[in-house]
């Protein structure tokens, strides 16, 4: 199922990827080439690596791999990425759509925080994948530093997953006014202010309304600060009624927010309810399970609500 996605912001996408076995470039030449659509192909590059800039792992995938056949792309690490923005990358991609026309599948910023902090990776206007390649299905990007996504129309896009510890309020509205009515996945990390993260529950109207999302069935409204007033409006949002899983895991909810699901539309239609990482108090978390018994209501990582403030999972 497309909500059975889930990664954490520590995944380097080294083994497997959208269903796929991962191939480094550049590739052991003792070992025998994989057919080229059998795998995903991570690019990377950094000083004392086999390549110390991305645009040399770029050469060596355009010059040694069937590109036609191509399903899956893992973009890793690249010089300075804290200082250097993904543009580069995104327009270099963007250029040879041609050469990858069953490209399906787009990781942007695979990085462990050992390579950077989520919040230092520079990020740029990602819109531009999308139009390049009208059949994506898959899109994910890592950093919300530099990030933007102004509306767009896509037509094949069903999983849209942004992981960041401050996500800018206007990708929010971006996201929420672009029509993507094949989005079956969308997941969404707020993060917090210090790291740019200045998105409101106002930014997320269009998202809750669902007048763009018709196929949607997972939202992950994550990571947030300010999750407790997010429950509320999700507890009377239209989307929610055609959903199977929604998170709002990550964040900050307490008793208030889960008090306000309870007092809003009916939950029971859900498969699943993630709050994971949460500020519950034990009998509020009891309340949640009986009012829900169909529903696989997820509270591990319960907080202190002792705790002088509560924060989120992801933030620099």
């Amino acid at each position: 199922m497309i909500f059975d996605i889930q990664p954490v912001n520590s995944e380097d996408y080294l083994q497997t990827y959208a269903g796929l076995p991962v191939a480094s470039t550049p590739l052991d030449e003792e070992e025998p080439p994989p057919d080229a659509g059998a795998v995903a192909w991570r690019l990377s590059a950094n000083e004392g690596d086999e390549f110390e800039e991305i645009s040399e792992s770029f050469d060596w995938f355009f010059d040694n791999v069937d590109t036609e056949k191509v399903k899956a792309i893992v973009i890793g690490e690249w010089e300075d990425c804290y200082d250097t923005d993904s543009a580069p990358i995104v327009a270099r991609l963007a250029e040879h759509a041609d050469r990858l026309p069953e490209l399906r599948s787009l990781f942007l910023g695979a990085m462990t925080w050992e390579q950077s902090e989520i919040s230092w990776i520079q990020q740029c206007d990602v819109t531009p994948l999308l139009r390049a390649y009208p059949k994506l299905e898959r899109l994910e990007v890592r950093g919300g530093s530099g990030l933007a996504f102004p509306p767009v129309r896509h037509d094949a896009l069903r999983v849209l997953r942004c992981e960041t510890g401050g996500l800018p309020g206007e990708v929010v509205r971006g996201v929420g006014r672009s029509d993507l009515p094949a989005l079956e996945h969308l997941e969404l990390w707020f993060g917090v202010e210090d790291y740019g993260g200045d998105a409101a529950v106002n930014d997320c109207a269009d998202i809750l309304s669902g007048d763009r999302l018709p196929a949607l069935r997972y939202l992950g409204l994550q990571n947030c600060p300010f999750a407790d007033e997010l429950a509320a409006a999700v507890a009377a949002a239209p989307v929610v009624a055609r959903l199977e899983a929604l998170s709002l895991s990550m964040g900050s909810i307490g008793d208030e927010g889960a008090e306000a699901l309870l007092s809003g539309q009916p939950l029971t239609h859900l498969r699943r309810l993630d709050l994971h990482h949460h500020y519950l108090s034990e009998a509020m978390a009891e309340r949640l399970r009986a009012a829900l018994p169909g529903v696989d209501v997820r509270l591990d990582d319960r907080r202190s609500r002792e705790e002088d403030w509560r924060y989120v999972t992801v933030s620099e």
